[in-house]
């Protein structure tokens, strides 16, 4: 299946509500007024586009109908696809590569968020593209997050840094880095535990897990990958934005994005917090991940 046959299928939901009512909205020939744009509006609510992106992109329409440039509802739609394709393209998504010594990933995110599974289909893409990975279990504190990642590690042949439940997290991640530097690695990718962000404490061992992997590799960790599940809609906007307050994330995975008609959330998540999604989720196996393509996403939601 072709990544495009993979979007289609995985933005089905997301499309069907998204594209669908927009689509049911900008009727053939139908003239930009405000009655146009308020089922408009209702329309990007529904589907979790979030109100502060929803108000952005109906003051451009209105903006480009002043003008004259949106005479009719099908100029209003090819408008929409470009300026989502624009917004979330910004800043750029590929995934950090360093040219000295390993490149180090922290990822992070709620418990339930897809977080351990998302960083074993990471795992298997960096691989199918070359490159060798250090695994490190720095979420000690449930003995189950370490097994699951230890799983991962074996069906993905990587080597993995661990240490028993309950060790500081920040040790683990010091190790792996100095592993993945030892062994030569590309990648080192370093699993935390599934913090809820109203845990003050918990969420300040993710900043400490962020300072002593730079101790261990200056500059480290170089990318901070933020899951986030999709089917969360505007819940998993305001966790990116207490995350990113912590761990200044520098990218997002978003999961379960098969299993959801909030796919709208991914144009407000990118909004709001400022960081380009790198990677979708869009099913329960090993390869279904994709690098995020802005262009194909909004081709797929429109088409």
């Amino acid at each position: 299946m072709g990544i495009l046959d993979k979007l289609r299928s995985g933005l089905a939901k997301t499309k069907s509500r998204l594209a669908g009512g927009i689509k049911s909205v900008l009727t053939l020939g139908r003239a930009v007024d405000e009655d146009l744009l308020e089922e408009l509006e209702e329309s990007l609510l529904l589907s979790d586009v979030g109100p502060a992106t929803t108000a952005d992109l109906l003051d451009a329409v209105r903006e480009g109908a002043r003008k004259d440039r949106l005479k009719t509802a099908e100029d209003v739609q090819a408008f929409l696809q470009h300026e989502i394709a624009a917004r979330l393209a910004m800043g750029g998504t590929d995934l950090a590569k360093t040219d000295d010594g390993p490149t180090v990933v922290l990822v992070c995110g709620v418990n339930g968020s897809g977080k351990t599974t998302s960083i074993g289909k990471l795992t298997s893409w960096l691989r199918k593209q070359g490159h060798s990975v250090v695994l490190g279990a720095a979420d000690t504190f449930r003995a189950a997050a370490v097994e699951q990642l230890t799983i991962w590690s074996e069906r993905n042949g990587v080597d993995i840094v661990k240490q028993a439940t309950g060790a500081d997290p920040a040790a683990v991640a010091f190790d792996a880095c100095q592993a993945g530097r030892g062994r030569g690695a590309d990648y080192v990718i370093i699993d935390t535990a599934g913090r809820l962000h109203t845990q003050e404490n918990l969420m300040q061992e993710l900043g400490k897990i962020k300072r002593v992997a730079g101790k261990a590799i200056p500059g480290a960790p170089h990318e901070v990958l933020l899951v986030v599940d999709s089917t969360t809609g505007q819940n998993a906007v305001r966790q990116a934005e207490l995350f990113n307050e912590v761990a200044e994330v520098t990218g997002l995975f978003v999961s379960k994005l098969d299993g959801t008609a909030k796919g709208g959330a991914v144009i407000a998540i990118r909004d709001t917090v400022g960081v380009p999604v790198k990677f979708v989720g869009l099913g329960e196996q090993i390869d279904d991940i994709e690098p995020f393509d802005a262009e194909k996403f909004a081709t797929v939601l429109f088409e």
